[in-house]
């Protein structure tokens, strides 16, 4: 069987697990992308998988996210969380790779990513080593912006980098996720406290802020979103990553540290 007849199994396969029929703009993209070129091992199955060092999403979750984001042709898009580049090159088919940032904060991830969407046809997409708690704001504002890690709320960095029309779609929680779509609320009539409480819509989850939630996409199950030194290959040993940096720098203590402490008037 060739690989565009498995990737519409896989697709029809996902319409069942959601539910519902794919929108036009998603269903496309996934006809397009050829997973194969970012997960080796049965690249049409639906689960996630540990690709390169790194997480490949489930299609299921791919879908539901994108049908969340709700991305048209045009769209300034930031992706946290670049992973293996396959949710990159599925929304650079909705919006234009030249529309696309991905940002990680493992370089192993930024690598492998650059490496995929290139041989993919997608090398217009950017890719950087980030903190996605930072955001990217040198091409801020986005009008959309997706993570691919679990968080209570989007870091006020990202919300901050939205344009005033934009969404923020990302997994709300921890052990138990929701994927979570929000706005901006500025405009929303100040209400009192009955209107507000006959206003609450206990469907939907609380949001940060000047936000509202505006719809959930189903469960999922991502990774926590990382801090600097949380990387997989980060040295966690303080001694042992200092000792590491001095040496690329070519630095050498003439009597050992401890001696360095002792001279340490004479040097001042």
């Amino acid at each position: 069987m060739d690989e565009a007849a498995l990737r519409a199994d896989m697709i029809e396969g996902l319409e069942h697990q959601i539910g519902e029929p794919l929108g036009a703009s998603v269903l496309d993209a996934l006809q397009r992308v050829p997973r194969e070129t970012f997960v080796d091992d049965t690249p049409y199955a639906n689960r996630a998988s540990d690709e390169a060092g790194t997480r490949a999403l489930a299609p299921v979750t791919v879908a539901r996210m994108l049908t969340a984001l709700d991305a048209a042709a045009g769209d300034e898009t930031l992706i946290v969380g670049a992973g293996i580049g396959y949710t990159a090159a599925t929304l650079a088919e909705i919006v234009g790779a030249r529309c696309v940032h991905a940002i990680d904060i493992d370089r192993r991830a930024v690598h492998v990513a650059r490496s995929n969407l290139a041989e993919a046809g997608y090398d217009a997409v950017l890719v950087d080593r980030r903190d996605g708690a930072h955001g990217l704001p040198e091409y801020a504002p986005y009008d959309r912006i997706l993570l691919e890690a679990a968080v209570i709320d989007p870091p006020r960095a990202l919300r901050e980098q939205l344009t005033a029309g934009g969404r923020v779609v990302y997994p709300k929680g921890t052990a138990v996720q929701t994927i979570v779509a929000i706005e901006r609320d500025h405009d929303a009539p100040e209400l009192s406290a009955r209107d507000a409480s006959d206003a609450f819509d206990p469907e939907l989850p609380d949001a940060p802020p000047d936000f509202r939630a505006v719809e959930t996409a189903g469960p999922a199950r991502l990774k926590p979103m990382l801090v600097d030194g949380e990387q997989s290959d980060v040295e966690r040993n303080r001694t042992r990553r200092e000792d590491a940096e001095f040496a690329k720098q070519g630095y050498v203590a003439k009597h050992g540290w401890e001696q360095e402490w002792i001279d340490w008037d004479d040097r001042l």
